[in-house]
């Protein structure tokens, strides 16, 4: 079994395997992932710094098996972050992502995707992000730029800031950033009420409906992640489908170019998108959700939005 070493910041990460091919339509290999995390490092690891995750891992790529790992196996190095979190009935460690190491490691582990929780280790019961997943019924990606506009104006009018990520799927993340005041079920509350707002105001293009066969052709508007130990996609993760696309942040200008959709970039170009910094800070200053608490009820009592 050949083994190579790669040098990850301040730490040399062994990678076992780098010429397994993980994708075999594409041919990127492990030594591709491995790549691309080191070079998307610095701008995906503020993403996942002190943050919980959740691992999806392919050991034989995409024509094998792949499963989800929460629990961090004991083999992992000891300068792997591991944050012990409860759980009913018990708790749950954790791997955490502090640095580009432990980002090449985990690609040395086979782990494509990661995904987030929406709090830190620090204060697990206390969001710092909300998170709308707009979910289409068939593959289009026009029904989910109309819906992403459509939100952002009612954020807007909740005085709310937001930014928006491809998924590297079907669909975009609406993410909000929050001060950490408000517990979970306050969160998904809230999100759950403009969801339903939002929905009601287009109930022949707009659900909020989880069983998937009362959907028909309208897009779901999701916010089942703003819950306690619900995961979302990592931003700048990659997903495991054909091509490698990766869940990239856009600004809210790119939303209205044509050749922006859901796979738009994958590992060969992320970076690239990374350099622009589409986000800008926006995230640095978290929003108490009282204020915008209010707003929304009155809308509510209106009956309708948009």
């Amino acid at each position: 079994m050949s083994t190579t070493t790669v040098r990850a910041g301040r730490r040399t990460v062994e990678v076992h395997r780098p010429g397994k091919v993980l994708f075999p339509a594409d041919g990127f290999t492990k030594a591709d992932l491995v790549d691309y995390h080191r070079a998307i490092a610095p701008h995906m690891v503020p993403h996942l710094r002190g943050r919980p995750l959740m691992l999806e891992r392919l050991p034989d790529g995409l024509d094998g098996p792949r499963f989800m790992q929460k629990d961090t196996p004991e083999h992992y190095p000891d300068w792997v972050r591991r944050a012990e979190l409860p759980k009913e009935g018990g708790t749950v460690t954790h791997t955490v992502c502090d640095n580009t190491a432990t980002l090449v490691h985990l690609s040395d582990q086979a782990c494509v995707t990661l995904h987030r929780w929406q709090a830190k280790a620090d204060r697990p019961g206390h969001p710092d992000r909300m998170v709308f997943d707009l979910d289409p019924a068939e593959d289009d990606f026009e029904p989910v730029r109309r819906t992403a506009r459509l939100l952002g104006e009612l954020l807007g009018e909740l005085r709310l800031p937001s930014v928006l990520m491809t998924t590297g799927s079907r669909g975009l993340h609406v993410v909000v950033p929050l001060s950490r005041r408000h517990a979970f079920d306050e969160v998904r509350e809230f999100a759950k009420d403009t969801a339903d707002l939002l929905a009601a105001s287009h109930p022949d293009r707009l659900t909020t409906e989880a069983r998937k066969a009362a959907r028909g052709d309208r897009l779901y508007l999701d916010v089942q992640r703003n819950g306690y130990a619900q995961t979302a996609v990592a931003p700048y993760s990659v997903r495991a489908r054909e091509g490698a696309p990766v869940a990239t942040p856009i600004s809210w200008d790119q939303l209205d170019d044509p050749e922006v959709t859901a796979r738009r970039w994958n590992i060969t170009d992320a970076a690239e998108q990374a350099a622009a910094d589409p986000w800008a800070g926006a995230l640095r200053h978290g929003r108490s959700l009282g204020p915008a608490r209010r707003r929304l009820d009155a809308l509510r009592r209106d009956g309708s939005v948009g």
